[in-house]
């Protein structure tokens, strides 16, 4: 059955069930208890979207290029193949896999965002690339074929109440020996230098919002576990962080907190007022000679479809 926009449906399974529970009395918790509202009319990703979260976007997929391009040249995409990017965002990587893919092969590419969609669209057709298609989509409950050789999804787990429902759904996307690969943040390995009280701030209330809309943000290491359960084979595992002393890496914790603002605030976490003063100094300290600020730390999982 199709998602409705906004809802979550919960499995008669057993297991579900109990999982759904857990999650419910988490969720519940971080609203005071208002529990009506859990199941409509609030997104789990608590990043802001649009126009506004695209630039935000082109400034992570600067900083992860390498990083990225090297991991699906490592877990195997190749010229003519079939592949999903599940998650999109404006769709850089899925760019990126249409080159490596070439005429022969194909990219299709799913998000939530339709702005971010159309944003992609329009970029992918600037740069004359015709063998990637991007459309509405939700990997948690819609059902593809089995069509796909290589599916890649980057930061989407994390933001997700039922991970394993989304892999379930893409190892059954998959051909025999089809290849999946995963990206995804450990929070607790974000660090600075100095020790910074706003930075500190920061991934707390990242850490915590997520949480309250039912995401991890430390799914990280549990990347090879959640592939295993799928029914994966031959998992591997792979660990980077960008930090640095300048450049863009050091701007993204302002990024991100500016544009996690409006969850925040609607969760009850923190005032507006707080925000806006966290953002300028979570600036102000980027902009400080010596300082050194990190991404969070990236664990890189793929594996592949048994035969």
């Amino acid at each position: 059955m199709p998602l409705a926009p906004n809802w979550v449906y919960i499995s008669n399974r057993p297991k579900t069930k109990r999982k759904m529970r857990v999650k419910m009395r988490r969720l519940a918790a971080c609203r005071g208890g208002a529990f009506g509202i859990l199941f409509m009319s609030k997104s789990h990703y608590i990043i802001r979207g649009g126009a506004e979260g695209r630039e935000r976007l082109r400034v992570l997929s600067r900083i992860l290029h390498p990083l990225t391009v090297d991991l699906l040249h490592r877990a195997g995409a190749e010229a003519g193949m079939v592949c999903l990017e599940a998650g999109c965002g404006g769709g850089d990587v899925a760019l990126e896999m249409a080159r490596m893919v070439g005429a022969e092969g194909k990219v299709v590419a799913i998000d939530i965002d339709p702005v971010k969609i159309d944003l992609a669209r329009r970029e992918a057709e600037a740069e004359q690339i015709s063998n990637v298609k991007y459309r509405l989509g939700d990997i948690v409950g819609e059902l593809f074929e089995q069509e796909f050789d290589f599916v890649h999804a980057r930061f989407l787990l994390t933001h997700l109440p039922d991970p394993e429902r989304a892999l379930e759904n893409m190892r059954r996307s998959m051909r025999p020996g089809g290849v999946i690969v995963l990206e995804d943040i450990d929070f607790r390995g974000h660090f600075c230098y100095p020790d910074c009280t706003a930075f500190l701030r920061y991934v707390e209330l990242y850490t915590r919002t997520v949480a309250c809309r039912g995401g991890d943000a430390n799914i990280g290491p549990r990347l090879p576990a959640l592939l295993g359960g799928a029914g994966f084979d031959n998992i591997q595992m792979n660990v980077v962080q960008p930090a640095g002393m300048s450049g863009e890496v050091k701007l993204m914790a302002a990024l991100t907190m500016e544009n996690i603002a409006h969850a925040v605030v609607s969760e009850g976490l923190a005032t507006q007022e707080e925000i806006e003063s966290l953002v300028a100094r979570l600036r102000d300290f980027a902009a400080t000679p010596g300082t050194v600020q990190s991404m969070p730390r990236i664990v890189q999982a793929w594996a592949s479809q048994p035969r």
